[in-house]
């Protein structure tokens, strides 16, 4: 929602600066989200007159003209092609900061010839896209020259928007923000404009509300007035600025009133071009095969569920949503019919979603306008129409009846204090409230409250309390511990807030660089990885691309991956740690953390060196982005068990999972199958992992001190063992097996060596391992270095099948 400061003061009498209303804004509710000051940037123009505009004599396209400023004649070297004697425009003399070029103007010499300053285009100005020429000023702005541009142009106007809660759509009109910051404090609410009442002649154009039984909620209530003798031109300038301001375009005198009125009062209308209306008009249900060509001029199909406006030959348009171009007014108009009407706004909701049209109007119904301003604000339209466009009003044409307004709310004021803590008199209670609109009646101690009609939000007491405390100040809300007992601390984050911590610091101190992907992905995604059951898909999603819950984070990261690579960053490693979804019980959700490494992303650094081409990642980079996750969360690697069990999206034979015991499965690792990079529209070397955090064990607890770290004093031993083992024989076998024969003894074992081919028999493998041997207490001798040998050839071999090579 954005407004002008000169706007909210039509309606609130303030003495408050921005800076007071802006803050005074947030407070209660309504949080600014920016303030554009052009004044601010454009202070520094003049207004200024072209004295004399002669051809540049080394430049066919370019001109000389000597600019007076107020104060003396510069001369300035120009290339618009409407630079020309006696024009008055805007000035930047040498030294002003231009915007929509980002330089700051100096003396310069263009084709050798001095040029102090420029005339501006409103693109340089930032004032529209328009550069074709520079700007023209009315003769208006003669007795201006030398003065500031932003004080004519009435720029020295700033621009608040705010955020606007679904609840609120009373604030989606300056009049209801100025209310609230009226009821805080910050000034008073000036009395509403009148509007016309009355009329000179009844209507020639009656209103019928055809709905039938069970869809009368649809348009409970239309009225409408004709003003006939009109002449539509410009809007004057104050509205066609201020409707600039907030973003929109002024289109005629007629048309702008009703945007006006839409900004000025939450309250959107329509206006008709009398002439082209056939019959009564109608609010009633579409029928089938009819369409219509909308004022955004495309044409939309209309079903029995929409509401549309309708005379006797054809659809005029969607109510509450937008209009029709075959009715809207021109230059040519001679006679307007008003419309001021209700609509649903769950109808009107589903209608803007089923044909995609994004209005001020929509927007509005679909959050509940006041349901009796239909005739306060077809008054407004109708006087400010005969101020801009003159003729004659005729009386009100009217069907239906306006919804009452919501129940009156028993209210306690002890119930202020009892839920919010904080203690309020009883006037100040009463004080808010009524500056709100609310009517009190009743002696106490339970009142009577009625809430006006532009506050659909309000439905209980507890809405009441919300109310008084956000106008008074939640600063007044007393802040209180939560009782424990003494001396028992508790802890500050939980064992999964450290896991998280834990991981994310990890997985950035390795390089990779942190993401935040939605929580919805793709059917097609979903059921690719694993997903796609009907319990996990969204009833309302935002996108069709965006229909179901993640079963896996690496959709999101992979996406986001390809994103960079087709902006030329084809070396990312991003990492990302969220809730991932396998069914729609709370036990079905879980914490994972998960990473994407593309092209040369590896550890270490990526891309060109001097030296060749880094090389691409694979399966052991993300083996060992894993693994020090794991390693991070307590988990020692040894007890980590690497199997092929990788689900069906990773490389069969560049992957795997990592489990703890025959059941446990704490993540996988690898490069992705061809086909899931086909999938996904991703080329290139790609290496990821998945570490499902709520599957690691808790580690044991004990005490805080660590205990002292013991090392041996003696020289470790290495012996090496090779292996024929058959192919289909994991490394980790080996391992395990080697590291078991001597616990006490053996440190380390690692692979050094695997070797197929010449020498090794057909479907064997040799196998080379290392294995450390570090004494405790003493130098070993030869023969307990043979006897530990032999133990290790023994346990591989009964638990492989594995021969010592020779």
């Amino acid at each position: 929602m954005k407004f002008t400061l000169s706007w909210l003061k039509d309606h609130l009498d303030t003495n408050a600066t921005l800076d007071e209303i802006a803050a005074k804004l947030t407070l209660i509710g309504l949080e600014v989200e920016g303030i554009e000051n052009k004044a601010a940037k454009l202070e520094s123009f003049i207004i200024a007159r072209v004295v004399e505009a002669e051809p540049h004599p080394n430049a066919d396209k370019l001109r000389v003209l000597k600019v007076d400023n107020g104060t003396e004649l510069l001369q300035v070297v120009c290339g618009a092609p409407n630079a020309r004697a006696g024009l008055l425009g805007v000035f930047a003399q040498p030294g002003t900061y231009v915007p929509g070029l980002d330089v700051t103007l100096g003396k310069a010499s263009i084709r050798g010839v001095e040029s102090l300053g420029m005339m501006c285009s409103e693109r340089e100005l930032l004032l529209s896209a328009e550069h074709n020429g520079i700007i023209e000023l009315p003769e208006a702005a003669a007795e201006h020259v030398g003065k500031r541009f932003v004080d004519f142009a009435g720029l020295d106007d700033p621009v608040i928007e705010i955020a606007i809660t679904p609840n609120r759509p009373d604030c989606l009109g300056v009049r209801g923000v100025a209310r609230d910051l009226a009821a805080a404090g910050l000034g008073t609410l000036k009395p509403a404009p009148e509007g016309f009442e009355g009329g000179a002649f009844p209507s020639p154009i009656t209103i019928e509300l055809p709905l039938p039984e069970g869809a009368e909620n649809a348009c409970p209530h239309f009225v409408g007035r004709l003003v006939r003798g009109v002449k539509v031109g410009p809007s004057p300038e104050w509205l066609q600025r201020r409707l600039k301001a907030i973003g929109l375009r002024p289109i005629n005198a007629a048309v702008d009133v009703t945007n006006y009125v839409s900004y000025d009062r939450a309250r959107p209308l329509h206006v008709y071009d009398a002439d082209r209306l056939e019959g009564p008009i109608a609010a009633r249900l579409g029928r089938a095969g009819e369409s219509f060509v909308a004022l955004d001029g495309k044409t939309y199909e209309v079903d029995g569920t929409m509401c549309v406006i309708a005379d006797a030959a054809r659809v005029l348009g969607l109510g509450g949503v937008m209009g029709g171009e075959a009715s809207g007014t021109t230059e040519a108009t001679t006679s307007i019919f008003i419309e001021s009407a209700y609509f649903d706004p769950a109808r009107t909701a589903a209608t803007g979603r089923k044909t995609g049209i994004n209005s001020d109007a929509r927007f509005r119904f679909e959050r509940g306008i006041d349901p009796q301003s239909q005739i306060e604000g077809l008054n407004l339209a109708t006087k400010l129409i005969l101020d801009f466009c003159g003729g004659e009003a005729s009386e009100v044409v009217s069907a239906g009846a306006a919804p009452a307004g919501k129940p009156a709310v028993a209210f306690d004021p002890a119930l202020v204090q009892k839920l919010s803590g904080a203690r309020f008199s009883g006037a100040e209670i009463a004080a808010a409230l009524k500056h709100l609109g609310f009517t009190i009646s009743g002696t106490g101690p339970v009142f009577t409250v009625t809430p006006p009609s532009w506050r659909p939000d309000i439905k209980g007491a507890a809405d009441l309390v919300e109310e008084v405390v956000r106008l008074s100040g939640a600063e007044r809300i007393p802040s209180t511990p939560l009782p424990r007992d003494p001396g028992i601390a508790r802890a500050v984050l939980t064992q999964s807030q450290k896991r998280v911590l834990a991981a994310r610091r990890t997985l950035a101190t390795r390089g990779l660089v942190e993401a935040v992907t939605w929580s919805f992905i793709s059917e097609a995604e979903a059921r690719h990885f694993g997903g796609g059951a009907a319990a996990l898909k969204l009833a309302n999603p935002i996108s069709s691309e965006m229909t179901d819950m993640r079963p896996s984070l690496l959709p999101g990261l992979l996406e986001a991956a390809r994103a960079n690579a087709n902006r030329g960053f084809e070396d990312v490693a991003l990492f990302e740690i969220g809730q991932i979804f396998k069914g729609a019980k709370p036990e079905d959700q879980a914490n994972a953390a998960s990473g994407v490494r593309t092209g040369t992303a590896r550890l270490g650094g990526a891309g060109r060196h001097w030296d060749g081409a880094g090389k691409a990642v694979d399966v052991f980079d993300a083996k060992a982005d894993a693994l020090a996750v794991l390693e991070a969360l307590g988990l020692d690697p040894a007890r980590v068990q690497v199997t092929r069990e990788a689900p069906a999206w990773y490389h069969p034979g560049r992957s795997g999972a990592l489990k703890l015991g025959p059941k446990t499965v704490l993540g996988h690792f690898g490069e992705l199958h061809p086909e899931t990079l086909k999938v996904l529209d991703i080329s290139g070397s790609v290496a990821v992992f998945e570490i499902f955090l709520d599957a690691v064990p808790a580690p044991r607890r004990k005490g805080t001190a660590k205990g002292a770290l013991i090392l041996s004093g003696f020289q470790p031993v290495q012996r090496d063992f090779a292996f024929l083992v058959d192919k289909d024989v994991e490394a980790a076998a080996v391992l395990r097996a080697a590291e078991g024969a001597e616990k006490a003894l053996i440190s380390r074992v690692a692979v050094f060596d695997v070797f197929e081919g010449k020498g090794v028999p057909e479907g064997k493998k040799s196998l080379a391992i290392e294995v450390t041997l570090t004494p405790p207490d003493r130098t070993l001798t030869e023969a307990e270095i043979e006897a530990v040998s032999q133990k290790v050839v023994a346990q591989v071999q009964k638990a492989t099948g594995a021969e010592l090579r020779g």
